[in-house]
């Protein structure tokens, strides 16, 4: 396995860079929108690989953390779920996002990414979950208790902006950012004035 590649960033878009090594060959990698945002300044990079040879092609994905990689990699152990797959929904959710949805069995907010239906997006829970726990080191029952919690208070505000007529996308990044900087909010309605002032600024 290849497991990073380092050199000169020659080419750089949403959804893949090419990076020529010192001895002059240079590596087209396909990468995730959060892995293209992390590395919008930098030209000299050492990305974390995950390299996929199939019968007709040879494939390498990049990743900025070494999160990103591992989540990447449980995604397409999944029966049904292939790297194109994983990689929108790594670039629709960040790491820790698809970690957490998939320990708290959110399946709406799996489902936010394109290609991941609810088939896919139960998959994803029961085969990942217990892997995520274990890898995470984290107890069960406390994770799921307290995630359970948020994830209700995160789609009671996600629905009652909806029916405020704002953009479903728009909201759930804002509630993301304010859910990330105050993950201990106490209800609904504070988040929902929280992301009010964000939507409308």
């Amino acid at each position: 396995m290849i497991a990073y590649i380092k050199g000169k960033l020659t080419h750089k878009s949403p959804t893949d860079i090419i990076i020529e090594t010192a001895n002059g060959v240079g590596y087209q990698i396909h990468i995730t929108l959060n892995t293209y945002h992390k590395i919008a300044n930098q030209t000299d990079l050492k990305i974390l690989t995950y390299f996929i040879v199939k019968e007709d092609s040879q494939t390498l994905y990049g990743f900025a953390d070494e999160d990103e990689r591992n989540i990447f990699g449980l995604l397409i152990s999944v029966s049904g779920v292939g790297p194109s797959t994983a990689r929108v929904l790594l670039s629709t959710l960040s790491s820790g996002e698809v970690r957490n949805a998939i320990v708290a069995e959110n399946i709406a907010l799996l489902k936010s990414a394109k290609g991941i239906g609810p088939k896919a997006a139960k998959r994803i829970v029961l085969e990942l979950k217990d892997k995520v726990l274990k890898d995470s080191g984290m107890q069960s029952a406390t994770i799921s208790q307290t995630l359970t919690i948020d994830n209700t208070i995160r789609e009671e505000a996600l629905s009652a902006l909806v029916a405020l007529g704002f953009n479903k996308t728009q909201v759930q990044k804002a509630l993301n950012r304010i859910l990330k900087v105050t993950p201990n909010i106490p209800d609904s309605g504070e988040l929902i004035k929280q992301a009010l002032g964000q939507l409308s600024s």
